[in-house]
Parts: C-alpha cells; sequence; structure tokens
C-alpha cells in the first residue's frame, strides 16, 4: 500500500500548477516570476519505476524535472526538494534519477545535470538499471535521517 502524498506549495517567487494528481504523486508545471520553469513529477518510489531498484521505503519520493534550462535546474531543484519535504515531513528520501544511457552527447548531459544536482544539495549514491534505462540515484535526506550520535559508547535509553 502507498502512502498519499500530498500536494506541493512553493513559497514566493515560485508557484506550481498541478496538471494531474493521485495518492502516489503526480506532475506540477513549476513558475517562477510568471514564467514556466520547468514540468516536475514527484511520485512515491514504491509506485514508479525505482520501486525495486534499492531497498525503498514507503514515504521515499522520486522528483523527475524536465524542461529546466541548466541555468535553472539548481535553483528549481532546492526548491522543488524543500516542497516534496512538506508534502510529506516523513519522508527520508527524496530520489532524483538521472539517465546515463545513450549517445556521447547524452551521457556528457548526465554528467552536467548530476553536477547541477550535486550544487543543490543532493548527492550521488549508486548507479541502477531499471528496464530500458541506466540511472545514476542522487538523493536529498533531511539532517534527521544522517545526523550521527558520536557518543559511541553510550546506548540510547540507558
Amino acid at each position: 500500500m502507498n502512502v498519499p502524498l500530498g500536494r506541493p506549495h512553493f513559497p514566493m517567487p515560485w508557484s506550481g500548477q498541478v496538471l494531474s494528481w493521485t495518492d502516489a504523486g503526480g506532475t506540477v508545471t513549476l513558475h517562477r516570476d510568471g514564467r514556466v520553469i520547468a514540468t516536475v513529477e514527484l511520485l512515491r518510489c514504491t509506485a514508479g519505476r525505482l520501486s525495486s531498484a534499492y531497498p525503498v521505503a514507503a514515504h521515499d519520493i522520486e522528483v523527475r524535472m524536465t524542461d529546466a534550462s541548466p541555468e535553472d535546474l539548481i535553483s528549481s531543484l532546492s526548491v522543488v526538494i524543500s516542497a516534496a519535504r512538506q508534502a510529506d515531513p516523513e519522508c527520508r528520501k527524496v530520489v532524483f534519477a538521472v539517465e546515463r544511457d545513450g549517445p556521447e552527447q547524452a551521457r556528457s548531459r548526465a554528467i552536467r545535470t548530476i553536477a547541477a544536482a550535486e550544487a543543490a544539495g543532493l548527492r550521488y549514491v549508486v548507479d541502477v538499471d531499471v528496464p530500458g534505462h541506466e540511472l545514476s540515484l542522487l538523493v536529498s535526506e533531511p539532517d534527521w535521517v544522517t545526523e550521527v550520535d558520536m557518543d559511541l559508547d553510550h546506548v540510547p535509553g540507558t
């Protein structure tokens, strides 16, 4: 069973127009200053192409973006990741998959896209194969997931 995903809300000067939405996610056009910046798909990883690509958790969200210029990708990814986390505060991973297959030109674009995603705060995790595609997965995790208790000699609750 999929955990329903709430619709994202974007802070000014950003806005979004929902094109389609279900409990598993949907598609939104992302706007800034009156112009369309990108088409964004937010989807529960359990309901999409990544469902068997890694040990997917019920609250993980995949972000797909199309039509974003290289100049807009960094800022728009940051805004979309923040909106995804607000749509589900229990989300442990926001996943951004970059297509790695294709001709040399496509691979060069993939390298630039990965660099932009890293500049937006995502970290590269792993390459995976899903039917028909080779993907590099990058994730953004909230601090409560990545923080480490440095007192390794202390067992919590004792």
